[in-house]
């Protein structure tokens, strides 16, 4: 369970306000209260969802953050609110957004939209955590990386000092990268990081992946993952959190709808059984569409085996 703010388990709401095309029917019907039940029935209790800088550059996109809280508050969900695109940096490069990490007027934006959400959201402390940027990619961002969230969470904080606070390092959140973060700034600041390891299995075939060919497919006998696997990728947070006294998140995991299911649901236990091991919270990528779908016709076979072991 996540430290203080009380998660175990989740699931994403990618891609309805973030990596989308913004459209008046897609921010309207993508996600329902419908959807927020469902998820509910699978035995989670929150939901991590990304949005972008520019769906709050009218009052619509914070109504529609409320709204979500309140559905979520009705079927008793936590969420975690992520910023997943900002002004001057995605993780996507498709996206052409860049030079946050070296351009003031762009952190000032950045520090403002977050106090703009700490005004908004920091009273609902108890159901509502912050994570305040997606997916940093490259490792040479992280002295200005931390020194940005060192800035934030003081603004953060004048405003909503009892908000749980998520951060995440480099190479798109890694493991690996957690020890590159600054210890935390106080103990309602925790650390974050995504797992899609081995990508060669969890990314076959993926479009967006480069060196990546279209028609590669890897069983998971091939994939190299075995008892022992997430117990190794894991160690570098795991131990960098109890060094520095806090708890760990992964929010995001998955394996793309290319890969057989039954393969799939193999990943998953194996993930799972680590995430229990080391008591870390987190949250599977995604609820629909995205090419990780759970709710999508591809699972409809393991469905019920696989929301078992998010």
């Amino acid at each position: 369970m996540l430290k203080g703010f009380g998660i175990t388990k989740g699931v994403n709401l990618g891609g309805w306000l973030s990596q989308c095309d913004y459209s008046q029917d897609r921010l309207d019907h993508f996600i329902t209260e419908p959807d927020i039940a469902r998820i509910a029935s699978w035995g989670v209790d929150h939901v991590r969802l990304p949005v972008d800088y520019n769906v709050f550059e009218t009052e619509d996109g914070f109504r529609r953050v409320e709204t979500a809280i309140g559905w979520c508050r009705k079927y008793g969900l936590k969420l975690v609110l992520d910023l997943h695109k900002t002004a001057g940096f995605s993780f996507d490069k498709g996206e052409a957004e860049t030079g946050f990490f070296d351009s003031e007027p762009y952190q000032e934006r950045f520090y403002q939209l977050w106090e703009a959400f700490a005004r908004r959201f920091g009273k609902d402390h108890e159901d509502v955590a912050f994570e305040l940027l997606n997916e940093v990619t490259e490792e040479r961002f992280m002295p200005a990386w931390n020194r940005i969230i060192a800035v934030c969470i003081r603004r953060i904080r004048a405003i909503a000092p009892e908000s749980w606070i998520l951060v995440g390092g480099y190479h798109n959140n890694q493991a690996y990268a957690v020890p590159a973060l600054d210890p935390p700034a106080d103990e309602r600041v925790l650390y974050n990081f995504h797992c899609y390891n081995p990508v060669t299995f969890t990314h076959q075939g993926a479009y967006w992946v480069d060196q990546m060919p279209p028609d590669f497919r890897q069983a998971f006998e091939d994939s190299g993952v075995d008892e022992t696997y997430f117990e190794k990728v894991f160690a570098p947070a795991v131990e960098a959190a109890a060094q520095r006294g806090t708890a760990l998140y992964c929010g995001e995991y998955g394996v793309i709808n290319l890969a057989n299911p039954e393969d799939t649901l193999k990943w998953y236990r194996l993930i799972h059984e680590a995430f229990e091991r080391f008591g870390i919270a987190r949250c599977a990528w995604s609820y629909k569409e995205m090419d990780f779908g759970l709710s999508d016709p591809h699972y409809d076979g393991v469905r019920d085996e696989l929301i078992k072991l998010l």
